[in-house]
């Protein structure tokens, strides 16, 4: 089948539709421009409606039995091992990856669908110890009913599976709406996984919309209990926002601007390897990705010399070759936007050790370093082939320049010492950090997620029954309370 045309529409309660909306999503291919697929959005009616389905199909699964659940998963893991090769394809024409990252969110879509296997059958129930005599305490592990998740451009496949499939094997229903640049990835194709793999109608529905048609109705409508979000900063905050002034849960996974730290006595090699992969895989559109590489001065210069030497290598251009490093960035604002952010800060003063241009949406890697202390460039996150080289003076100042960012995803120190790396790593104020490593990492079972403006919440594993189930405490008094009046 071609998923741009034959699955170009809303799925609601079982069915293909086209959208109510007035105007169209035009999906393109970020590396050529080819137009891939029309969507007529769907509107604040058809949010409505996908939530409604999704809260009558989810009273009958939460009493499903939940090895009749984990089928479900079962079967759509093999079909996406069936169709690993077309799923491909279309991870390089919907997003520009390169043949490596496709390879990459696959095998990372296959281990959160075997994660959703086993997630099936974890919820487990406690009973407590009263002062009451004769009381029994009963602690139930309850599905929260209808779960709302937004994923993002960059990983569209593997993030929208990420929530959703742990929040169905759980016993919810999902309403999934994704990027609108990767509408058939981020959410059609995942409907298409799970409507062939026997889950019932209406217990997942996808909205292909845009905020410009339905504002904040997503968000603020009455069924879902969770939303879970990816994406920027500033949109998370705004989710917040609304979630709390309508008493919902949310998931927030935002974006880093991460650094990678190279201590005096690392292997500057291996180090090179892990700096070039973690800022440059996906051309830097990751948001564990490593903006920043700090550097011990006594070390800087061969680190310089290598670093720069290995990126020069990097090939940029047609992501369905499999000797490109580098395809484009998702559209041509965010291009633009990362070639205006690389000319703003060499005009402030830093230096262009290798400088990128631009040729449609790809843009070839530009390393600076020379920052000066106040630029702007240092603190945000950067979305797009371009790293900062900074070089620090001990321990103390690694961690102090590593934390100074308003962002706390992820991050990396190389060091020959394993245990001196723990030390600096519980210095640095990320949720995630890893020791002679790249940046870039997720794992099922393993809690992922951000501090300060990198998020709220934790997914994988456990984190992930915290995230979409609830407690119910059901008391049992097996002999007669007695009561003051």
């Amino acid at each position: 089948m071609s998923y741009f045309t034959d699955l170009a529409q809303q799925y609601i309660d079982g069915e293909w539709r086209a959208g109510g909306g007035s105007w169209d999503i035009i999906d393109f291919n970020p590396y050529n421009e080819e137009k891939l697929a029309s969507i007529t959005v769907a509107t604040v009616e058809e949010i409505d409606l996908a939530y409604r389905a999704a809260e009558r199909a989810q009273r009958e699964w939460a009493d499903t039995n939940p090895y009749t659940r984990r089928a479900v998963f079962e079967r759509a893991l093999r079909l996406v091992e069936e169709r690993e090769a077309e799923i491909a394809e279309a991870i390089v024409a919907e997003l520009g990856g390169t043949r490596l990252k496709a390879a990459f969110e696959l095998h990372l879509a296959k281990e959160f669908l075997r994660e959703a296997v086993a997630l099936a059958l974890r919820p487990e129930g406690r009973i407590l110890p009263s002062p009451a005599d004769g009381k029994e305490n009963r602690l139930y592990r309850v599905p929260v009913g209808v779960v709302g998740v937004i994923s993002p451009f960059n990983f569209p496949f593997l993030l929208s599976i990420k929530s959703v499939a742990p929040a169905l094997a759980l016993g919810n229903a999902v309403v999934l709406k994704p990027h609108q640049n990767t509408p058939i990835l981020g959410g059609a194709l995942v409907a298409k996984i799970f409507e062939d793999a026997g889950l019932p109608a209406g217990l997942l529905n996808v909205v292909i919309t845009d905020i410009a048609e339905i504002g904040d109705a997503l968000i603020e409508h009455p069924v879902p209990k969770v939303i879970s979000f990816t994406g920027s900063d500033r949109v998370g905050r705004h989710v917040a926002t609304v979630c709390a002034a309508n008493f919902k849960r949310c998931v927030l996974e935002l974006g880093g601007n991460s650094a990678l730290v190279v201590l005096d006595d690392a292997d500057v090699d291996y180090a090179v390897d892990a700096a070039v992969f973690s800022r440059f895989v996906h051309q830097g559109q990751v948001c564990m990705a490593a903006n920043r590489v700090l550097v011990d001065r006594s070390v800087e210069r061969e680190f310089t010399e290598k670093f720069v030497a290995k990126v020069a290598t990097l090939t940029a251009g047609d992501p369905a070759d499999p000797a490109t490093h580098l395809g484009p960035l998702i559209n041509a604002s965010q291009a633009e936007a990362v070639t205006t952010l690389v000319d703003q800060a060499v005009t402030a003063g830093a230096t262009a050790l290798l400088r990128g241009t631009a040729r449609g949406n790809v843009v070839t890697p530009t390393v600076l370093t020379g920052l000066p202390d106040d630029s702007p460039v240092l603190t945000q996150e950067i979305f797009g082939p371009v790293v900062m080289l900074i070089p620090f003076d001990g321990e103390d100042e690694a961690v102090r320049i590593a934390n100074d960012t308003p962002y706390g995803l992820s991050g990396a120190i190389h060091t020959g010492d394993v245990e001196r790396g723990v030390r600096i790593a519980r210095r640095i104020h990320t949720g995630m950090i890893h020791i002679n490593d790249g940046t870039v990492h997720d794992e099922p079972i393993v809690p992922f997620g951000g501090e300060k403006s990198s998020g709220l919440g934790r997914l994988n594993g456990e984190a992930t029954i915290d995230a979409f189930t609830t407690y119910k405490w059901i008391s049992i008094q097996h002999g007669r309370s007695r009561f003051p009046f």
